[in-house]
């Protein structure tokens, strides 16, 4: 595909972000505009290469047909490069902007010279077909007269929503938050995935015929709340899509307190003070002139340091309790397999560039938080640790804090749900349903994306929230 010699011709050039001091004074996206004549070079580096492992089970989750919108690339053909990216992928301009890019990782060019910069043409196709007006509701000719609710809007739920109405079905989609998007409006900060981008895509659901329903509560209690058994009742299939959302905590002493807060508190009250008032309303957890400590690496932790960095944080730590990663492939970490790598993301060059060093602290673990007298948070004492996580005698260090952020991840989804309809659990507390099938344990509801399978990417959500339509399709055809 591509240029037959273009591998050899060209190397990898990715977009470059915008300059990162400029970035920091707000939070618009921090790509720069697409260059076409950039990624025509770059969509003809894609090799002939027989067996295209970026689109395999080691690269694309949704196995994207990469090699196939590369060579269209390559000559020019977008529109129809579109076409082919939306036969597999629903919602690409998530993707584009968030995915850490799997099929780079499995592309057969990686294996002695730098992958194709993938990523960066998904994101260009998806743009240009929107700037062009291409990207058009298209509603279902008929409808088949069944009923399906979606809990959850986030990339599982909306994924299925959409497969779901264009088979025909009437589909509502559930959120408890008081905008659409779940993960992608308040999980995912505005400066990587802006919320225009999230609301036009919603809205073009909203065309084809999906119901949305905000400030829904399903199971709650509260004055939002919703009963489950009587939406089941109501529905001919109910999807649970409720993300995993209880946080991994670090139970350490004097845990309990001011100034200790999770992660996705504080990105989601930003967000929403953003979208609410450009921030002035004051309704979100600042960091201005703080000592902040983000405690956990991944995607996360790197958005928790890019959001206290706008906010004008006065110091910046990112502690990560497994040692500094390699600058290329250890022999344990062959392709395809994803590479585990050092890697600079957008939050640790900002960070460098504001304060001269990066942010990451490596093989150090939290031992105690430290208050005053008063239980006002001081700082943190930690240790560090060897390869097997053991602690290193004499390497305690007081670090000093205002504000200190835990990114640890996710143990699975709340379990209010799952309770009223007596799901039953796997053993990591994840809704139980087997992938392919995800019907769960009760008849008539099914199961996907990060509360079936834990903690994941959005493209693994995407890809369940398709299969799983068809799960349900063929269930409601049954009928």
């Amino acid at each position: 595909m591509g240029k037959v010699t273009g591998f050899k011709e060209f190397d990898r050039k990715t977009e470059p972000y915008r300059n990162a001091m400029e970035r920091l004074v707000d939070y618009k996206e921090i790509y720069t505009s697409h260059d076409e004549a950039l990624l025509n070079n770059q969509a003809a580096r894609c090799m002939d290469c027989g067996v295209p492992f970026c689109q395999s089970d080691e690269g694309c989750p949704v196995y994207n047909l990469i090699p196939e919108w590369n060579d269209l690339i390559y000559k020019n053909r977008w529109k129809e490069a579109l076409d082919r990216l939306h036969k597999t992928n629903n919602f690409p301009e998530f993707t584009g902007r968030v995915c850490p890019a799997p099929c780079e990782g499995a592309c057969v060019l990686g294996i002695n010279e730098p992958a194709v910069t993938i990523k960066n043409i998904e994101c260009a196709i998806i743009d240009k077909g929107f700037e062009n007006g291409w990207v058009v509701a298209n509603p279902p000719q008929q409808r088949s007269g069944k009923k399906v609710a979606i809990v959850g809007s986030g990339p599982a739920g909306l994924a299925a929503a959409a497969q779901l109405n264009h088979a025909g079905h009437e589909v509502s989609v559930f959120e408890r938050d008081d905008r659409i998007g779940g993960l992608l409006m308040y999980g995912i900060p505005n400066m990587k995935l802006e919320k225009d981008v999230v609301d036009r895509r919603v809205n073009l659901l909203r065309e084809e015929g999906v119901k949305f329903v905000v400030n829904a509560d399903v199971g709650g209690s509260g004055e939002n709340g919703i009963d489950v058994d009587q939406l089941l009742a109501e529905n001919d299939a109910l999807l649970l899509a409720t993300g995993a959302t209880t946080p991994r905590n670090l139970n350490i002493p004097q845990r309990d307190g001011n100034g200790i807060h999770f992660a996705m508190e504080f990105l989601q009250k930003n967000t929403k003070s953003l979208l609410d008032s450009k921030l002035e309303d004051g309704n979100y957890l600042s960091a201005k002139d703080k000592n902040v400590i983000v405690i956990g690496g991944g995607d996360t932790g790197t958005d928790c340091i890019g959001t206290s960095l706008r906010h004008g944080c006065k110091s910046l730590v990112n502690f990560e309790i497994m040692p500094k990663p390699p600058i290329d492939r250890s022999d344990n970490n062959p392709w395809p397999l994803w590479p585990i790598i050092h890697r600079v993301d957008y939050g640790h060059e900002e960070a460098t560039k504001k304060f001269g060093q990066d942010p990451r602290v490596y093989s150090i673990s939290g031992k105690e938080f430290v208050r005053d007298d008063e239980g006002n948070l001081l700082g943190i004492n930690t240790v560090e640790v060897d390869k097997h996580f053991k602690e290193i005698e004499g390497t305690i260090q007081f670090w000093e804090a205002d504000l200190i952020l835990l990114s640890m991840g996710f143990l699975g989804p709340e379990h209010y749900i799952s309770n009223s309809l007596e799901l039953e659990l796997d053993g990591r507390s994840n809704y139980k349903a087997e992938y392919k099938d995800f019907q769960t344990s009760r008849a008539k509801v099914f199961a996907a994306g990060d509360c079936r399978r834990g903690q994941s990417l959005v493209v693994r959500a995407i890809d369940e929230g398709r299969l799983v339509a068809e799960e349900i399709d063929r269930f409601l055809l049954d009928e």
